[in-house]
């Protein structure tokens, strides 16, 4: 049975007295606090990890073949190349899947991810890296772009990213130095 020392009774001496009749005075263990908080840590720890693998895999991608290159697409500013992904610079889409905040975003990124895919089955699509807004020596780690590296994609001489802002499938997205702005909402 667990007990603890009660304060100075009527009579001037210190009583030991049972938790059970006198609970408020006793102090409880603290190890399952530590033990549950512990556990809750690694818990969100292996979440977080989940969840930066399963963005870093291709989820739904169409492979397009233009000219010696072969192109991949993930979603609607995102493309695989060479076994690399790559961030589309200059324009920003919606989020598909779990990452989208509403039905309509969802909705919005399916349209930006089709019409991504069919601009480059038209042909003479040409990928070309460019450096990321990332901190020194963190490009293409998790550190900076969640691993990814920076594209710019040109289609039969056009720039995907001022097709799509042109179309109203994207925004203007323009990262400096090593910021990037505020992404809009694209729920109503």
């Amino acid at each position: 049975m667990l007990r603890c020392l009660a304060e100075t009774t009527e009579t001037g001496r210190m009583e030991i007295m049972t938790v059970i009749s006198f609970r408020r005075r006793c102090a409880l263990p603290r190890w399952p606090i530590i033990l549950g908080a512990l556990t809750a840590a690694v818990f969100a720890f292996a979440a977080v990890s989940a969840f930066l693998v399963w963005q870093s895999t291709p989820h739904a991608i169409a492979s397009y073949q233009s000219g010696s290159q072969v192109i991949e697409v993930i979603d609607g500013d995102t493309v695989r190349f060479e076994g690399n992904v790559y961030r589309l610079v200059g324009f920003n889409t919606p989020e598909k899947g779990d990452l989208a905040r509403c039905n309509d975003e969802r909705r919005r990124a399916d349209a930006a991810t089709n019409r991504l895919k069919a601009l480059i089955a038209t042909g003479d699509a040409r990928l070309g890296r460019v450096a990321c807004a990332c901190k020194p020596g963190q490009e293409g780690t998790k550190l900076c772009n969640y691993g990814r590296l920076c594209g710019s994609l040109v289609v039969g001489g056009r720039d995907v990213g001022q097709v799509m802002i042109s179309e109203g499938l994207a925004e203007r997205y323009v990262c400096s130095g090593t910021r990037c702005p505020s992404r809009r909402s694209w729920c109503n």
